[in-house]
């Protein structure tokens, strides 16, 4: 690959696999040479007197490291960590008490009391427990009807169970003493605490002055129930059914769009996408009509706890600045996956739900062509029956090539992030993603499609490998194009270094949440 020349593949003839390119000047590097970026200096803890500090409370349905099922849960754990480690904020973050949070934790909580809430015809109890944790307080809603059971969501009742947790959120406010002046909502789970807290609770005077932010991170899930369960389910009457009702039901996150001072979404270019209809799934309008209160930014990720110099569950340590231990986690990972130990065979890894959405089907269509040339694939995960079986299938038939591990399994993807040469993502959607930040974490070089987070975490030869169309063929051209420069030790040096010294902390993030924050309360 030459060194003056910055390619990306932006169009291909499904047929012949040929792509357009563009040639542009790119300054010549070497990862010796390479200008490092400036450690992202921790956020400066400023010294604020405990009553001066702004009050910011987080409203969703899990948190790490109490519970996870997916990324909210790993926004919530870390940017209430990071917003509070600057000295200005007093963040506390209240979520249900699952009866699958973790018993090293649970043993740990403080039980502060408990109380009744009150929701259409129920008078439900609640009780609230307590966890500080890196200077922010957790708090947790206990009912062991809506909430001891296995998992977070999935049952018939979610839309009744997460009524009961909003409506708690606002009632243990006076029990606590504690009113914020930014209560961040998140989801469709806590949409109804930012209704609730602008309808029924709008003429109490100690809620006057809380202001809501609503941030979605997935906009598909939106809450969508039948209006003729408004009252007795949501306790929300005939005036202000307008703010919920959408396309004839009730759509709890249009509501929580509509009445929020400000919403916002995990990546500048989700909030610019989710203004189109193809990303919105039916909400464009609402968006749209709301545009000037939406703000888009980029999630971060644990840079602690992704950290291969540092982490444990690697076969071996190593650095940005020496790889050597990465040569050890390769063949350490082809050895248990019984791979061939090949060093100068790129190693290309998936670790993804099997879903359509994430691009299983651009990969299912290509993949055997990529297999022709010199690599082994990778894939871990679970989902659609149809993506679990083509990957095992795909194993069978290409034993020296192929490893499928159709689980989920945190220690195992440890091992296959710092094991392989390259990360492939082609999302047709994706509001924010983690997985190619992690991947850049551990010199893993990713390929992805330009769409949400995707675009705006990864630019092409900078930190990895882009393709702009929604078409396998185009994608085939890039993990090719990916595999030649591998080839090329010395270039490929430059860009596996460039990706491990990425920047993808909360440091800016929570500067600009912050930002956000003090803007609603001027």
């Amino acid at each position: 690959m030459a060194e003056t020349t910055k390619i990306t593949a932006k169009k291909t003839a499904a047929k012949t696999g040929t792509a357009k390119i563009t040639a542009k000047p790119a300054a010549k590097t070497t990862a010796k040479t390479a200008a490092k970026p400036a450690a992202a200096k921790p956020a400066k803890k400023v010294e604020v007197k405990p009553e001066d500090k702004k009050k910011i409370l987080f409203v969703a349905s899990e948190a790490t490291p109490f519970i996870q099922t997916g990324g909210l849960a790993e926004v919530i754990g870390s940017l209430s960590c990071a917003l509070a480690k600057t000295g200005k904020f007093d963040v506390r973050v209240v979520i249900p008490l699952y009866s699958d949070i973790k018993k090293e934790y649970r043993d740990k909580f403080t039980y502060i009391g408990n109380l009744y809430v009150h929701l259409a015809w129920r008078n439900q109890y609640c009780g609230v427990f307590s966890y500080e944790k890196d200077g922010v307080i957790f708090y947790f809603i206990d009912n062991e009807f809506y909430f001891k059971r296995p998992g977070c969501y999935g049952y018939f009742d979610d839309g009744e169970r997460f009524a009961f947790f909003s409506r708690a959120v606002l009632e243990i406010m006076p029990f606590l003493n504690f009113y914020p002046e930014v209560m961040h909502c998140h989801d469709w789970q806590a949409a109804l605490a930012a209704i609730y807290l602008k309808t029924n609770y709008c003429f109490r005077q100690e809620y006057q002055f809380i202001r809501s932010l609503f941030t979605i991170h997935n906009i598909e899930y939106q809450g969508q129930y039948s209006l003729d369960i408004l009252s007795s389910l949501f306790d929300i009457y005939g005036k202000y059914q307008y703010l919920v009702e959408y396309n004839n039901s009730i759509n709890l996150m249009k509501g929580a769009i509509e009445v929020s001072e400000r919403f916002s979404t995990v990546s500048p270019k989700y909030a610019d996408e989710i203004k189109d209809a193809y990303y919105a799934h039916g909400l464009d309008p609402i968006i749209r009509n709301n545009s000037f209160k939406l703000r888009g930014i980029l999630n971060g990720i644990d840079d602690t706890g992704y950290n291969s110099e540092l982490d444990s569950h690697l076969f071996a340590n190593f650095t940005a600045d020496d790889m050597s231990g990465k040569a050890v986690c390769k063949k350490e990972l082809q050895k248990m996956l019984n791979l061939p130990e090949k060093p100068d065979t790129p190693i290309i890894s998936m670790i993804s739900r099997l879903v359509s959405h994430k691009g299983l089907d651009l990969v299912t269509n290509v993949i055997e062509e990529a297999l022709q040339d010199d690599i082994q694939l990778v894939i871990l995960g679970t989902g659609d029956y149809q993506y679990e079986s083509f990957f095992r299938d795909l194993a069978r038939r290409y034993p020296d090539k192929v490893s499928a591990n159709i689980q989920f399994n945190g220690d195992l993807s440890r091992k296959i992030y710092s094991g392989s040469d390259i990360f492939l993502m082609p999302s047709k959607s994706e509001p924010c993603g983690l997985s190619q930040m992690i991947a850049c974490r551990y010199a893993t070089v990713p390929i992805v499609r330009e769409t949400g987070g995707l675009y705006d975490s990864i630019k092409p030869l900078e930190n990895g490998y882009t393709f702009a169309n929604y078409n396998a063929h185009d994608m085939l051209y890039v993990i090719r194009k990916a595999v030649e420069d591998y080839k090329n030790k010395k270039e490929w040096a430059k860009i596996r270094y460039r990706a491990a010294i990425s920047d993808f902390s909360w440091n800016k993030s929570a500067k600009e949440y912050e930002a956000l924050y003090l803007e609603m309360l001027k």
